[in-house]
């Protein structure tokens, strides 16, 4: 039942977000050259994320245990890793053409009720960017009904997520009895190999494009994201955290008010640098365990599949196992396969959280930067009280 209830969560979960965050940039000349800037960014930090993610899982396969795929400790069947291996195998080069193909779909419904979310994904980019381009009436009226879609699938998110500890419970111990305390072995190296990637990324990816790009300090703008970096931990929510990161943004690095409120809102929807990690790092590791052998245009379906999903996970706990369940699906694996992680997944939720929302902060300064903000962690930010 509850891997039931993530799967009906998937369709209006990822239109709802993807359109009103999209939408979200506006249609105005001043508003579109921030909105593009704020999207170049996005995109470019979390496609920097998933590679590393990608690059960490394949050098420390994780679901690799003494040479052999994990598929045995886990309790996986020879008939699913048999069916599964002959899903995902066989596909070459010509596969990757397939993807852009299969990202029109003839029929947007028969898409959504057949799981094509590659489709899905787009059509919900291109309608949230034409709404910005209609009448204003009409205009208003889809963006309204979006943003209610969008938070009643956040409120029902939340709900489900509260049955969370039962469904981790049901299947961890369904595992454990069958193969006995031997199946933590593959998740604890899958636990620290995510705890590699996010900290390369956190400690290395994001202070050189501050200081390459934007021209500040990292080791200032860490001290002025502090109370938001401890709220995003402890919440695990980059939407909870908003109004903290707003206010450290604002108020201890700088940033003017014009920035801060168009760049942050809509980064705690479509930026998730560190989920867009997870969500990779996740489907290698599952496909590793069942001996299955990605080639290169599969492994390009991960990365393309993360970085559009992670666009439209909710920035709320644990949402980002609905995006996992998509990538599963794209590349042929079973969704039920996602109960391997979520006995991990809790701690992995408030880390990657933070990496989400230190993200968002490095884009609201470097976008303000860019924008000829001058004031932006010099020493009269950083002593400005917060």
């Amino acid at each position: 039942m509850f891997m039931s209830a993530l799967k009906m969560l998937i369709v209006p979960l990822i239109m709802s977000s993807i359109i009103t965050g999209v939408a979200g940039i506006g249609g105005g000349n001043d508003m579109g050259r921030l909105g593009g800037k704020t999207l170049l960014y996005y995109l470019t930090t979390s496609l920097f994320a998933i590679l590393i993610g990608l690059l960490a899982v394949n050098i420390i396969a994780p679901g690799i245990v003494d040479g052999e795929p994990a598929r045995e400790i886990i309790a996986l069947s020879d008939a699913d890793t048999t069916e599964i291996t002959e899903r995902v195998q066989g596909k070459g080069a010509g596969d990757v053409v397939d993807i852009f193909i299969r990202m029109i779909p003839p029929n947007i419904v028969e898409a959504a009720a057949e799981g094509r979310m590659l489709g899905l994904i787009f059509f919900s980019l291109l309608f949230g960017y034409f709404m910005t381009k209609i009448e204003a009436a009409p205009g208003k009226v889809l963006r309204d009904f979006w943003q209610g879609v969008f938070a009643v699938m956040m409120k029902i998110t939340d709900w489900v997520m509260l049955f969370a500890p039962v469904g981790v419970f049901a299947l961890v111990a369904k595992v454990v009895a069958t193969t006995g305390f031997a199946v933590f072995q593959p998740l604890l190296v899958f636990f620290f190999t995510v705890l590699v990637a996010l900290a390369a990324h956190l400690l290395i990816t994001l202070p050189l494009l501050l200081r390459l790009v934007a021209r500040v300090r990292p080791g200032r703008h860490f001290k002025a994201m502090s109370p938001a970096l401890l709220t995003a931990f402890s919440t695990a929510s980059s939407s909870a955290t908003l109004p903290v990161t707003m206010d450290c943004v604002e108020k201890r690095a700088g940033v003017s008010n014009r920035t801060t409120s168009f760049v942050l809102p809509l980064g705690a929807t479509v930026n998730m640098d560190g989920t867009a990690l997870y969500e990779c790092v996740a489907a290698m590791f599952i496909a590793q365990a069942y001996g299955v052998t990605l080639d290169i245009a599969t492994q390009f379906t991960v990365v393309l599949v993360a970085l559009l999903t992670s666009i439209g996970v909710a920035g709320i706990p644990a949402a980002s196992l609905v995006a996992i369940t998509i990538i599963l699906s794209a590349i042929g694996l079973p969704v039920e396969a996602v109960g391997l992680i979520l006995a991990v997944d809790r701690v992995l939720d408030m880390c990657r959280t933070s990496v989400n929302v230190f993200s968002d902060s490095c884009g609201a300064v470097l976008i303000g930067r860019l924008e000829g903000e001058r004031d932006i962690l010099t020493d009269a930010a950083v002593r400005r009280p917060g």
